[in-house]
């Protein structure tokens, strides 16, 4: 999957976030060995292209479904333990693509642009300055008219999910006020392998300006 939830089970009382490389020392539960639906339905809909950054790739699975479709594409996680494994789905699969280790919030430092940004499950971890460092992040990296396409959690989710922010329409609309418009915040699944209804979300298409 790309792009990590990051925070797999409820945390009551946590403080600190699992280092990412302690979210892949089993298989996680947004790991589901293919593409989030709603992202393979974007890629089938052919409004994926260019060239692709997913942030947050996770173990790879919609870098490798760029790929397959000959897109110049690049997955960038903090879990180490993750893109080895998505380099390994790469080889196995016969795939050509780049994995970075870098920090979703120092976007900028990579010094290249991108026509089409995915994040299934990374913007929602983060709240306050590091929320608006991480749109700023995205600015930074994604050209003028690129597309920006994130799943997140929707606060129609029951239940506590730790550290997870559990998102309103107004948060996103709010988060995006500055160099973006908004084309649309549809209700959608994050697909999970603990639980077949999976998480109820916001997939989220924007357009850079």
């Amino acid at each position: 999957m790309s792009g990590s939830l990051r925070y797999p089970h409820p945390h009551p009382g946590s403080v600190e976030p699992p280092a990412p490389d302690d979210l892949y020392a089993s298989p996680p539960p947004w790991d589901i060995g293919r593409p989030q639906p709603a992202f393979l339905a974007l890629a089938d809909a052919g409004v994926i292209e260019g060239r692709v950054l997913d942030v947050g790739c996770g173990t790879g699975e919609h870098v490798l479904m760029c790929a397959g479709l000959g897109l110049d594409v690049t997955g960038v996680d903090l879990a180490s333990r993750a893109l080895r494994t998505a380099e390994e789905k790469a080889r196995e699969r016969g795939c050509t693509a780049r994995f970075l280790r870098w920090d979703a919030l120092k976007l900028a430092d990579l010094d290249e642009s991108f026509d089409t940004v995915l994040d299934c499950g990374l913007f929602h971890i983060f709240g306050g300055a590091d929320r608006a460092a991480y749109v700023d992040s995205l600015r930074a990296t994604t050209r003028p008219g690129g597309r920006y396409f994130m799943l997140c959690f929707s606060d129609r989710q029951p239940g506590e999910w730790g550290r997870v922010h559990k998102l309103t329409r107004d948060e996103i609309e709010v988060s995006f006020a500055d160099g973006w418009r908004i084309d649309s915040i549809e209700p959608s699944t994050i697909e999970i392998t603990t639980d077949p209804d999976g998480i109820r979300a916001w997939l989220v298409a924007l357009t850079r300006i």
